[in-house]
């Protein structure tokens, strides 16, 4: 039963005076820029789309280079995936800094073999120093090979400082 999909999500209240109309947009530009400027990314090309506060989605093709010894995917391409879109569903409501995952539970429910993969993340709790986020990989299928919880904490590193962010080469 896919219960958390029926629950509606409202950002922190913090959220909504930091981050609103084209300042909004700007934010997940740069976070998506941000997400670009990974050097991690090389090994797992990837895009990320933030089109709402709190939520995230990122879109990767699985290909044999990500398999382990048994032929599917390895459990560091699932890892990676859920924990970013749950990362920055979390990083989107907070526009001063960047955040650190905390701790990631990770569910396989499925072999992840060659195609498109999407990871849908969604912020779950948190107003001010922790947030949680649910994440879920969703196969070229539409069926779910994997879902996880992660925790995210503020940290001291400004976002204003991280050329990443700076850069938002994607606008």
């Amino acid at each position: 039963m896919l219960w958390y999909r029926a629950r509606r999500v409202t950002p922190p209240e913090n959220a909504a005076r930091d981050v609103s109309g084209p300042g909004e947009t700007a934010h997940f530009r740069a976070l998506e820029s941000l997400y670009d400027s990974a050097p991690i990314n090389a090994k797992f090309p990837s895009v990320l789309h933030i089109d709402a506060p709190g939520v995230a989605r990122i879109t990767f093709d699985v290909d044999e280079s990500v398999y382990h010894a048994a032929g599917a995917a390895h459990g560091t391409s699932y890892f990676k995936l859920l924990d970013d879109a749950g990362f920055y569903a979390c990083n989107s409501l907070v526009t001063d800094r960047f955040l650190l995952t905390t701790a990631f539970n990770l569910l396989f429910t499925r072999p992840l073999k060659s195609g498109p993969v999407v990871a849908h993340g969604r912020w779950l709790s948190g107003r001010r120093r922790v947030f949680v986020a649910e994440s879920t990989l969703v196969d070229a299928h539409g069926e779910e090979v994997a879902r996880g919880t992660g925790t995210f904490m503020r940290s001291s590193f400004a976002l204003s400082g991280l050329p990443g962010y700076a850069n938002r080469s994607r606008e």
